[in-house]
């Protein structure tokens, strides 16, 4: 595999250990949260929490990030990310760990969450090239599915068989080390993407957050790209908020199992990543983002469907196929037609429409759960289905509009 520099290297360790500290958490925190309530509106309550920051501080902190040195933003959020899973991991070992409190820690690395994502996207345009974008997104990708899935993932049923707290434990280091590799970035290997502009001109905080609302809104093509994305995702979180309920009382897997069926479903993600450049330069990027948005839809109406636990898991591991190509490709549409010095700002605002609004269709999941543990999956899938075919034709032409109203508004 192809060296991409030293920058990108540097930011891809944090992004490995920081996957590792995510995989951890994935498989351990849902496992802790059954032990601590039976209420499905609770347990959806954690998925809401993780993404409602998405809501209320994306276009904030996406204003930030055109304002600072991104890579100590990076590293800073993983730090603060390394103290709240440390605290959690303590009171679990002293036993006053509740579901209250696992909830405000879930809001609190949320806001991390967003944090890193946002400042870590930002800076590939300034590690690399254009035609590099894929490429990077795609090993992005990979990493996080094989460190998540099958690392981090069994790792943290391991760790749990053993102590409770000690999945934390692990979480907590893997992010010390990825906040270290962070604020290591070399500097001299970054691109200058800022606009110098004098004092008097110089945008103030809120013109600057102001400034990517209307850009979004301005670019049409992309604005439409957004809100689909959008309502897709209030669909998929509305799906996915009660899925250990679904898996574990529906399709009776054994909770010991449970990182083991996320790990055969994360084979499909690295699949995808591995695919992705190469079939987005046969096909078209337009043309496959198009088809594997359509098909991840239908799958989740199809998992709802599932009569035992291995039907689920292939079409799961399929699902993960289409959903990891679309995801890679998006990110480079984003990143090949927004301006490098503005893609805080904008990648902020579409993110607080595109995850902003899945804290409420986690809730929305929970509530519906009550009557029935399918019935999410079910609803969710049907209404994502209609509205991926719905804009099939729009999205077989995505990236050529989108950028040709990019070049308009320079």
């Amino acid at each position: 595999m192809k060296s991409l520099g030293p920058a990108f290297n540097r930011m891809w360790g944090a992004s490995l250990t920081s996957n590792l500290a995510d995989g951890v958490l994935i498989a351990a925190a849902p496992l802790l949260a059954v032990t601590l309530t039976k209420n499905p509106v609770l347990i959806s309550a954690i998925s809401a929490l993780v993404m409602l920051p998405w809501l209320l501080f994306a276009i904030p902190i996406g204003a930030i990030v055109d304002r600072v040195d991104r890579r100590f933003l990076l590293a800073g959020a993983n730090a603060a990310r390394f103290v709240i899973a440390a605290l959690i991991a303590l009171s679990i070992a002293t036993d006053t760990i509740t579901i209250y409190i696992l909830l405000l820690a879930t809001f609190l690395i949320g806001i991390c969450e967003v944090t890193a994502d946002i400042t870590s996207q930002s800076l590939i345009p300034q590690i690399l090239d254009k035609s590099e974008y894929e490429k990077g997104n795609s090993r992005f990708q990979i990493s996080e599915t094989v460190v998540q899935g099958f690392i981090g993932t069994p790792l943290s049923g391991l760790l749990y068989a053993v102590a409770i707290y000690l999945p934390f434990v692990i979480n907590s280091i893997g992010f010390l080390v990825a906040a270290a590799l962070a604020a290591s970035i070399p500097v001299k290997f970054l691109q200058d993407i800022r606009i110098e502009e004098s004092a008097e001109k110089k945008p103030d905080f809120v013109e600057d957050m102001r400034f990517g609302i209307q850009y979004l809104y301005n670019n049409k093509p992309l604005l439409r790209l957004v809100v689909t994305t959008a309502s897709i995702g209030v669909c998929y979180s509305m799906s996915t908020s009660t899925i250990i309920l679904f898996i574990l009382n529906e399709l009776n897997l054994k909770p010991a199992f449970f990182g083991l069926a996320l790990t055969i479903q994360g084979s499909g993600a690295i699949i995808g990543a591995l695919l992705a450049p190469k079939l987005s330069t046969k096909f078209g990027r337009s043309r496959v983002m198009a088809i594997c948005i359509f098909l991840s839809s239908l799958l989740i109406l199809l998992q709802g469907l599932s009569p035992n636990i291995y039907v689920y898991i292939a079409l799961a591991f399929i699902a993960s196929f289409t959903i990891t190509n679309w995801n890679i490709l998006l990110m480079a549409t984003y990143q090949s037609v927004i301006p490098g010095h503005l893609f805080g700002r904008i990648h902020g605002t579409r993110r607080t429409l595109v995850w902003g609004l899945m804290p409420f269709g986690s809730l929305l999941g929970g509530f519906i759960a009550k009557g029935g543990l399918r019935l999410p999956l079910l609803i969710g899938g049907a209404i994502a289905t209609v509205i991926a075919l719905l804009s099939l034709k729009f999205l077989l032409h995505v990236g050529e509009s989108t950028a040709k109203e990019a070049l308009n508004n320079e």
